[in-house]
């Protein structure tokens, strides 16, 4: 077990990577630049310090084991105004930096420290094979990440090992580049773009996330290591297979001088061209969970949720027979890891915020308390931009095996959730289902067709995301 310091995991990759080292046993202190709220959104037993104060970044990073630092605003979706640009590079370069010093006033040397850069490295390099010893490419974001990469080195008299983590398009729910291409492709605007013959380096969140703990715990590893799947796919490609994943076809294509009318300079993100091969994590024997494309969008557009109308309710279940719910969502998950774990972790109320996706801004009002029958939890949950206030009791406890929770106040007419918890060959089957009713009254059928129904495989889709990145097999 080790002490793990991470920059930078209240965001996309951060959550999944900390829900990982927990799973792997390893204590972690997050750095973040606003310590209450990234408290309010990460797994219970992580220590949260502040990265501003830097007597307060130093003490933490003096215990440690190993230093992640996935600090950095999201490059793409805005024009790179010079403004823009300077707010790029200080969210990489200065933040590094400021963990730099913090791992020479250790007095002894870091065993490692992980830092995150970026397959923008390369530029636009058409059909060139590329790995780590590729040499840099021309633009921004190639000089951005030359100079976040040169800042992680200044910590080399400092550090048994340095490792930079250079990342291509992370696939995953509730952020990075999926859920902007979802959209477009809902609205029929998915075509190939500029003809579609540029290679895009992509890889799925549990594969990049199994590539950065891999970094941390393997010593052979040192240097640069393109995190990227080992299959490559060309633009056309990716939204062909995406089409096929969501049963859309992509039919409008986006020409290159419209995606540099709107989107100037910062176009090249996404008509570069970086035929990028992970050689080092392939040398090192590293397991891809999901190698090729069509594995990886087919995971990722299945939530695992059975959504129907309620036929049946319950006989035993008096909140049910009083608050008549209309509809009933079943999900399914095997988890490996034995059941004493994965109930442990389900039993405490600070771990709920770690399985709902951020944008829901979910938050527990006062201190968590213990879990048990009767319990009371309050927190509020934010929607469409409003926020709400949920009341949630725990109407039933079997610890071990299961447990039911009721909404006594919140948006739903009707909501009764039930967790089993089964074990089988040292793995653990987790099974929910949940009856409800939505809100609106009369039209509450056309509300869950439109709104409710995509909400809740949006929500149980992550959870049981996230729930897999805890329990990842550690093989």
């Amino acid at each position: 077990m080790q002490h793990i310091v991470v920059v930078g995991a209240t965001g996309f990759i951060g959550r999944a990577l900390v829900l990982a080292l927990l799973g792997r046993g390893h204590t972690i202190t997050v750095l973040a630049r606003a310590p209450g709220r990234a408290r309010h959104s990460l797994p219970a037993g992580v220590e949260v310090a502040d990265l501003a104060d830097d007597a307060v970044a130093r003490a933490a990073i003096e215990r440690a084991d190993g230093v992640v630092n996935l600090a950095g605003e999201s490059i793409a979706g805005k024009r790179w105004t010079a403004r823009r640009k300077q707010q790029l590079v200080d969210s990489r370069v200065e933040v590094t930096r400021r963990l730099v010093r913090a791992i020479a006033a250790r007095g002894r040397r870091l065993p490692v420290l992980v830092s995150a850069s970026a397959t923008g490295w390369y530029g636009d390099r058409g059909d060139e094979l590329l790995d780590e010893h590729s040499p840099r490419g021309e633009g921004f974001a190639a000089q951005l990440c030359e100079r976040w990469e040169r800042a992680a080195e200044e910590a080399a008299p400092f550090a048994e090992r340095i490792c930079v983590a250079r990342l291509g398009i992370v696939l995953g729910r509730c952020g990075g580049a999926l859920r902007p291409l979802e959209r477009l492709f809902r609205l029929g605007l998915g075509g190939p773009i500029a003809g579609g013959a540029q290679w895009v380096p992509w890889i799925h969140l549990d594969d990049a996330v199994g590539a950065l703990v891999r970094m941390l715990e393997d010593r052979r590893f040192h240097g640069p290591v393109c995190v990227s799947a080992p299959t490559p796919a060309r633009q056309r490609d990716f939204a062909a297979a995406l089409g096929v994943a969501l049963q859309r076809r992509a039919v409008l294509p986006a020409p290159r001088l419209a995606i540099r009318a709107v989107l100037g300079e910062a176009a090249s993100l996404v008509l570069a061209s970086q035929r990028v091969l992970p050689r080092v994590l392939a040398e090192a024997g590293h397991a891809f969970r999901f190698p090729t494309l069509p594995l990886a969008l087919a995971d990722l557009f299945d939530d695992g949720v059975c959504l129907a109308r309620l036929t049946e309710v319950p006989a035993s279940a008096g909140y049910l027979r009083a608050r008549r719910p209309r509809y009933t969502l079943a999900t399914r998950t095997v988890l490996d890891a034995p059941l004493a774990e994965v109930f442990a972790f389900f039993s405490s109320p600070g771990n709920l915020a770690a399985l709902t996706p951020p944008e829901l801004g979910f938050e527990i009002l006062g201190e968590p308390p213990e879990m048990g029958s009767g319990t009371v939890i309050d927190y509020k949950i934010r929607v469409a931009g409003s926020g709400l206030r949920w009341r949630t009791r725990i109407e039933h406890w079997d610890p071990g095996a299961g447990f039911v929770d009721s909404q006594e106040r919140g948006p739903y007419r009707a909501w009764w959730h039930e967790h089993r918890f089964t074990e089988h060959d040292g793995k653990t089957i987790m099974e929910d289902t949940v009856h409800y009713a939505p809100p609106f009254g009369p039209i509450g059928t056309i509300a869950n067709r439109l709104v409710v129904e995509p909400m809740l495989r949006q929500i149980f889709g992550y959870r049981r995301a996230a729930v897999r990145q805890r329990f990842m097999p550690r093989a």
